[in-house]
């Protein structure tokens, strides 16, 4: 193949992977309108978008999606810099982390709901975290994560079952 090829390839992948991070952020937007029976529970739709991206380009591609969503979504809702930011940042580190190592581990063996599940309690541990070293630095704070944790399950199942659909419907080679 010609190099010129491989450059229109790659723009290509970059183009897709730039609106994958564009849908991932007016999810996240979108998300942020709804109320929340408890502080800080969001379904994480978003995560969806972070999946599919991974299975379709890899590690890369997710982090940036996941990345520019954070970002974006944080200048589009008011939020940047603000702790909800921060949450936010350190839910979506400790998610690609989490997600990328059961990639690398699993990779063959897991699906799009393994991730995505791997992904939400990931993001619940970043922010129970960063909340409790930056913000609230009390004990009691970790009475709520096994709550959270368990509803951060239950949104990571139905995320994952989300993106495993799209993926067999759209009939995508997984990167």
């Amino acid at each position: 193949m010609p190099p010129t090829s491989l450059k229109l390839t790659a723009e290509v992948q970059d183009l897709r992977i730039a609106w994958l991070a564009a849908l991932a952020v007016a999810i996240h937007v979108l998300e942020s309108a709804f109320p929340s029976p408890l502080p800080g529970v969001k379904p994480g739709l978003a995560n969806v978008v972070v999946v599919m991206a991974l299975l379709m380009y890899g590690w890369r591609a997710a982090l940036a999606v996941a990345v520019l969503r954070v970002i974006a979504g944080s200048l589009f809702i008011g939020t940047f810099l603000s702790p909800t930011f921060f949450l936010s940042l350190s839910g979506a580190a400790l998610a690609l982390c989490t997600m990328g190592l059961a990639w690398f581990i699993g990779r063959h063996h897991l699906t799009a709901i393994g991730l995505s599940i791997a992904a939400a309690l990931g993001h619940i541990t970043g922010q129970f975290i960063t909340a409790w070293l930056l913000f609230i630095p009390h004990e009691a704070i970790w009475r709520l994560y096994p709550i959270l944790l368990s509803t951060s399950l239950i949104f990571g199942l139905v995320s994952g079952t989300m993106a495993h659909a799209l993926f067999r419907k759209l009939k995508i080679p997984a990167a």
